[in-house]
């Protein structure tokens, strides 16, 4: 089973990723969270296998989210969602030690496969923004 936490400042957002992600069958939400600060909490409190974070939440954003979140567990592996799809928000994602970006207009399957990805050790980039990664 692979361990997830998501964290996404709206309500809508997360539930219909959370049923997204369990309809899977191997991934297990340990996780939610509404904004960067209750994500750190709730990875320092259980250690995810992936975590996936929104880059724009309020009290903390998710590319600081993520960088406090490595620090504490080197083994969670981040994937950031946004809307935005320029060069800047992809690099700032992967400074941070983000391992994927998904867009979030991108069909639920394709965060499912994200997941897959890098719970097996490998890369994930939305096809739109795969250019800005290397």
């Amino acid at each position: 089973m692979i361990t997830v936490l998501l964290a996404d400042d709206h309500i809508m957002v997360r539930d219909g990723l959370r049923y997204i992600l369990e309809a899977a069958g191997d991934i297990q939400i340990i996780g939610l969270a509404s904004n960067g600060k209750e994500a750190v909490a709730q990875a320092l409190a259980n250690c995810p296998n992936i975590a996936v974070i929104d880059i724009s939440m309020p009290l903390m954003d998710g590319i600081e989210a993520a960088k406090q979140i490595l620090a504490m567990c080197p083994h969670t592996r981040v994937i950031t969602l946004s809307m935005y799809h320029t060069e800047e928000y992809v690099q700032r994602a992967i400074t941070a030690g983000a391992f994927g970006f998904v867009l979030k207009d991108a069909a639920g399957t394709e965060l499912v496969e994200a997941i897959h990805s890098l719970h097996a050790g490998k890369q994930y980039f939305s096809p739109q923004v795969a250019k800005y990664s290397s």
